[in-house]
């Protein structure tokens, strides 16, 4: 890792896409100056999150050229005006934007803000950072999540600035941005798990994977995890998983309800956002069972309710955006239960150049690497 910088740069290397389904490319692009709600950050490492890959492939569509990444870590350069809560060289991890006003911000729901939730994060915004241009003067997008941090240095929107101690190791904690704080926030927040019962959870990836770890904090009795990948179940299994189940098994809805007692589980959590894996995980619902959807699927997937099961049981079927989660409580936490060794990081990321975005990319894609998090170096 190079040191951070001492001067403010007035250019930057960002992995830039400009058509859907088209290898992104890394390219050098112009800092334009801060907005009074801004500060510059110099990039150490940043994590790859599925959503990435989703608006990569035009599945979660957002504004081209843009430069996508919201899971950064990195040192604070310098400050917009109205920034009070960091200063140059402070060391800070990168979350969802949100506007802190709305009915949701102040009921301690930012996660659901309706100008800056999840709908408008991937869409165009009407107040879109201007902070990069190419070298052919074109904008190109700078205000993924509020922080784009598939580059050396990013522009940030101050509430997705999240400070951390001087001895954080950013490379560590680059991904609590968001897959690792949804998957705990949803058991955490949105499930509200209990001790003695018994989780499902489907797709064991890092989102999963911090679903599951959260229901062990949780102090869950029975935590099933559902994957087709040996190797995720198998880490799955040292994480705290009772029993590990291959998602092709042709009983598989049979096996999780011998494994809840005959009734079915009492919560439960697709990471996949598949339609059939959504659909077994509601039939897999036992008495007054709530089941959220995590994953994102493609535009107007549906899936099939057999309603009167549904009301005999009186299920649940929520879903949830970034966990419920308020990053700047979150994301604390999170660091406390690495610290505790509660939450084995190590066991997850995969480190790879900058310049090896591809091979992250597919890594990740082919289900190679849990957490993949690039490194950025001069």
């Amino acid at each position: 890792m190079t040191s951070t910088t001492t001067t403010t740069p007035s250019s930057t290397s960002a992995i830039v896409v400009r058509q859907y389904g088209e290898p992104p490319k890394l390219e050098t692009l112009s800092l334009g100056p801060l907005r009074a709600d801004e500060a510059l950050v110099e990039i150490h490492a940043t994590g790859i999150c599925h959503s990435d890959l989703h608006c990569l492939d035009g599945v979660m569509p957002k504004a081209l050229p843009n430069v996508l990444g919201h899971e950064g870590a990195g040192v604070v350069l310098d400050t917009g005006s109205n920034i009070t809560h960091v200063s140059r060289g402070d060391k800070v991890l990168l979350s969802f934007d949100y506007c802190g006003s709305c009915d949701s911000c102040t009921s301690d729901h930012p996660a659901y803000c309706p100008s800056f939730g999840l709908l408008n994060i991937v869409g165009a915004r009407a107040d879109e950072s201007t902070a990069l241009t190419d070298s052919s003067g074109v904008q190109v997008g700078s205000h993924f999540f509020g922080q784009s941090s598939f580059a050396r240095h990013t522009v940030a929107s101050a509430r997705s600035i999240i400070k951390v101690p001087d001895d954080t190791d950013l490379k560590l904690y680059a991904p609590l941005g968001c897959g690792i704080q949804t998957g705990a926030g949803t058991v955490l927040n949105s499930l509200k798990v209990t001790r003695g019962s018994s989780l499902a959870v489907w797709g064991v990836g890092s989102v999963g994977l911090a679903a599951l770890m959260a229901g062990v904090w949780s102090g869950a009795k029975t935590i099933i995890a559902i994957d087709l990948q040996p190797s995720r179940l198998e880490l799955a299994r040292e994480m705290g998983a009772t029993a590990t189940l291959n998602g092709t098994d042709p009983d598989l809805v049979e096996q999780i309800m011998k494994l809840s007692g005959g009734n079915g589980v009492n919560f439960a959590v697709d990471c996949t956002g598949v339609p059939k894996v959504i659909e077994n995980m509601i039939n897999t619902l036992g008495t007054r069972g709530r089941g959220c959807s995590i994953g994102v699927p493609k535009p107007g997937a549906t899936v099939t309710v057999d309603v009167m099961a549904h009301l005999s049981f009186a299920r649940e079927y929520i879903a949830t955006v970034e966990g419920d989660s308020d990053p700047s409580k979150m994301i604390p936490y999170l660091i406390k239960q690495h610290k505790a060794g509660l939450l084995p990081l190590e066991k997850m990321n995969k480190y790879y150049a900058a310049k090896d975005f591809q091979a992250a990319f597919d890594d990740m894609k082919d289900g190679k690497t849990i957490k993949p998090v690039l490194v950025w170096s001069d």
